[in-house]
């Protein structure tokens, strides 16, 4: 076992490295971030794919096979070393294996490759020093995140950060996960009737992890006003230890607007007074809060700590850093684009499956491109961003079912959904994977494009050149 996640007072981090789906902040970003004293996060969306794919692409440094040797169920993870490490990396042309597609009753492969994958993405993350280091997760991803919960709870991580939604039940699961005890979710099921909303549960017991206590991590939940914040708190079902403010203007999904939902002139949502949080009303809580969302320039950390928040959480800048998990021609291209100020993030409002508005970096070769959208084969073979719905099939008794409105169209439809929900959804699923190096080849030989997000203040790293380290953002930071 690792150590456990430390519990006692310590001193809160002034900058929080942004966690950016899909092995974007992965170990490598997260460790040199952690490393200066602040606080490196890891993300946790996709981790079971991404544990799988390293592995038949050789593992070349050894670094996954080195961090499933202290795995602490070992005979797992030799089995999944023998299930799918290719010596030398796959063959020309090979696709990746798939992951079955979990469902809310047939999830156990996944689940137990998502738990081993946050352990290793967090064991390596704190490999060679003691500082705190933290998970990023999306609420919306309801059915992938027990297990990656208690992966990283096993690694011993300090904090866990959850936004794209309201993660009332993650307090409580922590509370029983570091008791050894089985955590359960309600999963949000779209025309349930009933009203009986089902719900799944990850006993340790019965993934080997029988009697194992863990530390319990800290929790900041993402929050993007103060009023969701104080409902959070008076509803808690375990311990808030602080929360992310999160604004408009940064990258990934978005709340939607309060209030009336408009368009501007470019079909991007508009924000108002009301999507503005009110600090007065947070430093009220007595509850440590960061600043997100346009706070990565030079002087937006002192800004936040005259607001009276503990710091500032960056994602856009450090995505580009030389650590970070996007691929190397891609963050060149991307620099270079914005260097000659040509490049520019879309909100779209119909990009993520969700539903949620999502920032868009304009890239011709990506999916952003509406030409390259339209000649990808559409389907759902990863599945982290499907609904689950209820499925009353004529003469049968209904039953819970999972469909996504960026698979194919003829079979969204066919599951009950809306023809005009499926317009310009796109596989987030499958595209981040692609920013990450390592994009699927389909059964038609295409190779999965990229779509990249990143916050507005993307247009601020003119002067950055490729090749800056973690290390040079947090001292740009810190001013």
């Amino acid at each position: 076992m690792t150590d456990k996640a430390q519990t006692s007072p310590a001193r809160l981090p002034r900058i929080i490295q942004g966690g950016m789906g899909v092995a974007v902040s992965d170990w490598r970003l997260a460790q040199a971030v952690s490393r200066t004293g602040e606080l490196g996060v890891v993300s946790g969306t996709g981790i079971d794919n991404v544990l799988v794919r390293r592995l038949q692409d050789g593992d070349p440094q050894g670094h996954v096979r080195r961090a499933l040797a202290e795995y602490p169920n070992p005979a797992k993870a030799q089995e999944f070393i023998a299930k799918y490490f290719l010596e030398g990396g796959r063959a020309e042309g090979q696709p990746y294996a798939r992951v079955p597609l979990p469902s809310h009753r047939n999830h156990q492969l996944a689940w137990e490759l998502s738990i081993a994958g946050a352990f290793v993405e967090v064991w390596l993350a704190r490999e060679g020093h003691s500082n705190p280091v933290g998970l990023n997760l999306l609420t919306k991803l309801e059915l992938m995140t027990l297990p990656s919960l208690y992966g990283a709870m096993l690694a011993g991580v300090d904090t866990v950060i959850m936004g794209a939604g309201i993660p009332r039940e993650v307090p409580a699961a922590l509370d029983n996960f570091a008791a050894g005890r089985p955590g359960t979710f309600k999963l949000s099921v779209k025309g349930d009737p009933q009203g009986d909303t089902p719900g799944v549960t990850l006993d340790p017991a019965a993934y080997g992890f029988d009697g194992v206590t863990t530390g319990r991590p800290k929790f900041y939940p993402i929050v993007t006003s103060h009023v969701l914040a104080g409902a959070m708190l008076r509803k808690k079902t375990g311990g808030i230890e602080g929360f992310i403010v999160e604004g408009p203007t940064a990258g990934g999904h978005n709340a939607p607007p309060r209030g009336n939902y408009a368009l501007d002139d470019l079909g991007q949502p508009v924000y108002g007074e009301r999507d503005v949080c009110d600090l007065g009303e947070m430093r009220k809580f007595g509850v440590p809060f960061w600043l997100a969302g346009g706070y990565g320039k030079r002087g937006g950390l002192q800004d936040a700590l005259a607001e009276g928040a503990a710091g500032i959480q960056v994602g856009t800048l450090f995505a580009y850093a030389q650590e970070a998990g996007i691929r190397d021609e891609l963050q060149r291209r991307v620099l270079g684009e914005v260097q000659q100020g040509d490049l520019k993030v879309y909100t779209d409002p119909l990009a993520s499956p969700t539903g949620f508005p999502f920032k868009v970096v304009q890239l011709p070769e990506t999916l952003s491109n509406p030409e390259v959208y339209a000649r990808r084969m559409r389907i759902c073979d990863i599945g982290y961003l499907r609904e689950a719905y209820w499925d009353m099939a004529p003469g049968k008794e209904g039953k819970v079912g999972w469909r996504c409105a960026a698979e194919p169209v003829d079979q969204y439809v066919a599951k009950g959904g809306k023809v005009e929900d499926t317009v310009g959804r796109k596989c987030l699923c499958n595209a981040l994977m692609s920013d990450a190096g390592l994009p699927q080849i389909q059964k038609n030989g295409d190779v999965e494009k990229s779509l990249l997000t990143s916050g507005d203040g993307l247009t601020e790293l003119g002067s950055w050149k490729p090749g800056y380290t973690a290390a040079d953002a947090i001292e740009f930071l810190r001013g």
